[in-house]
């Protein structure tokens, strides 16, 4: 029996519904490489294979469920199991075009997302389990944004597909998740990700300054910014605007 450990997050998802509505949306095809983040006990994974893609590779950092997985999955050539950090692991070495999903442990799911935006040239989409509110800044349906839900939606399109109550969860967590899809967008501007990473950091660092406190004057005359507005009133245009005002004047 596989029991859940705090220390790595876990919380097994067990709703076969759910499940298949996360393997529906990442539209697998015979010629996809799947990468999934933290399969746990393997209900997702199981699902993943029923759809058969080229290659399915899963990422699991507790070690002791590597045997437990490679045994229950023994019989499927397409199935590779390793012991990494999707945190930090590089995306890009399992391909190009690679299809990510997982149910992402909530104390890192931002992190990993954050990953999955700087793997950007080698994934096709990505469909992730998060927490709610995690979830809504990151497709900016929260009245107040993040700094991570700018940059991602400037170089993916997001879509909320669905909330999952903690009842679907072993053991159930204390919050309600949400099911994001991300989309790589086919017009994102050519910005240097670090760069202007480091930008929305600065801006976001104290969201209660009005923006003239951050930014000089000429920037945001040149993009056309309140200088009297803060960052939770901006949108992601106007965020764009203003990077490359700075980046223009520096």
């Amino acid at each position: 029996m596989v029991v859940p450990k705090k220390r790595f997050g876990q919380h097994f998802l067990k709703s076969k519904g759910v499940v298949e509505k996360i393997a529906d949306a990442l539209e697998i095809t015979p010629e996809d490489t799947v990468v999934e983040i933290g399969p746990g006990t393997g209900v997702l994974t199981e699902e993943l294979l029923k759809r058969e893609p080229k290659k399915l590779i899963t990422l699991e950092l507790d070690r002791e469920l590597i045997p437990f997985l490679e045994e229950k999955f023994k019989g499927y050539p397409q199935f590779e199991v390793i012991n990494a950090d999707a945190s930090k692991v590089d995306f890009c070495k399992f391909g190009k075009n690679l299809k990510l999903v997982g149910n992402l442990p909530y104390n890192v799911g931002s992190l990993i997302v954050l990953n999955t935006v700087l793997s950007k040239d080698c994934v096709d989409r990505a469909v992730y389990m998060l927490q709610k509110e995690v979830a809504e800044r990151l497709t900016l349906r929260h009245r107040k944004p993040s700094w991570l839900g700018i940059f991602l939606n400037t170089f993916f399109d997001t879509e909320y597909l669905m909330s999952v109550p903690p009842r679907f969860f072993d053991p159930p967590p204390k919050v309600v998740s949400a099911v994001i899809r991300m989309t790589p967008k086919g017009d994102a501007p050519d910005y240097d990700l670090s760069d202007y990473k480091r930008f929305l950091e600065k801006l976001f660092s104290d969201r209660r300054k009005m923006l003239r406190k951050k930014l000089p004057q000429e920037v945001l005359e040149k993009a056309n910014v309140d200088s009297t507005k803060r960052v939770e009133e901006l949108n992601l245009e106007d965020f764009k605007r203003l990077y490359e005002a700075w980046k223009s004047l520096i």
